[in-house]
């Protein structure tokens, strides 16, 4: 069991903080734009190599507006209703991935139509290159001791800032691992193999759907909302609908079959 914790910041410079937990998207981001441009002279998606940076640019305004929005005014607006001078703290941790998901949606649905591309065609490349990017996050949210973990006495448990005397499970190495990590691995040496646009989409909210509903088992859920219908979290019930989601996307997929031309 361990009791220590990590500086969260890196460095300070007067007033200015670089800390660990924006760092961590930075380096993200800059990987799973390198494994999109890499798709992209494969042939596996229509955008041009010279149009991802531009991509990319969109996905991170997208994110952040949709992550922060839903944790403030779905999981915390309590809080922030009373510290409206906290609302654009992004520093301090506070972003939804559901909402983060919504945020990047819009703007791959505004980028598909302003480069005249078909949802699916948009949509495949980044469920294929995001895996970086939730890893990193969920170490960056790690460091920043936030999301714990139910208290646990597994000998890997540990005692976070702010969390109570009592050791709990590490859920966001769990998320790391399977959203991040193994969801990452199993759709990029997978992807090629793939006949119709849409498929990677609906396995990868399929997967990422079921990986969080079985770790929320082990997550702390959200003081201010609890327990719903008996002992589910909302994270749950987000996962379920993004499980639907997943099994849609895969029966259009399969009933548009707009080929990957790469094949």
């Amino acid at each position: 069991m361990s009791t220590s914790w990590f500086d969260p910041v890196i460095f300070s410079l007067g007033p200015l903080q670089v800390r660990w937990y924006g760092l961590m998207y930075v380096i993200g981001f800059v990987i799973g734009g390198q494994l999109l441009k890499i798709m992209c002279k494969e042939g596996y998606s229509k955008i041009s190599v010279e149009k991802i940076d531009s991509f990319i640019t969109y996905l991170i305004i997208g994110m952040f507006i949709g992550a922060r929005l839903t944790y403030v005014f779905v999981y915390n607006w309590e809080y922030y209703s009373q510290n409206l001078n906290e609302l654009l703290a992004v520093w301090k941790g506070g972003l939804s991935f559901h909402g983060a998901l919504i945020g990047m949606v819009a703007a791959l649905v505004l980028f598909a139509r302003k480069n005249k591309l078909k949802f699916f065609e948009v949509s495949d490349i980044l469920a294929v290159g995001v895996g970086p990017g939730l890893f990193f996050g969920r170490i960056g949210n790690f460091i920043n001791g936030e999301l714990w973990g139910r208290a646990s006495n597994v000998p890997w448990a540990m005692v976070f800032p702010d969390a109570g005397p009592y050791p709990r499970h590490p859920s966001q190495l769990y998320e790391a691992v399977l959203e991040g990590l193994v969801l990452f691995l199993v759709l990029w040496f997978s992807h090629k193999r793939f006949r119709f646009y849409g498929i990677a989409s609906g396995a990868f909210l399929l997967m990422y759907g079921t990986f969080r509903f079985v770790i929320e088992f082990f997550r702390e859920p959200d003081s201010q909302l609890g327990f719903f219908f008996g002992g589910l979290t909302m994270g749950q019930i987000l996962c379920f609908l993004m499980i639907m989601a997943g099994a849609l996307f895969i029966r259009a997929a399969l009933k548009k079959k707009i080929v990957i031309t790469c094949h």
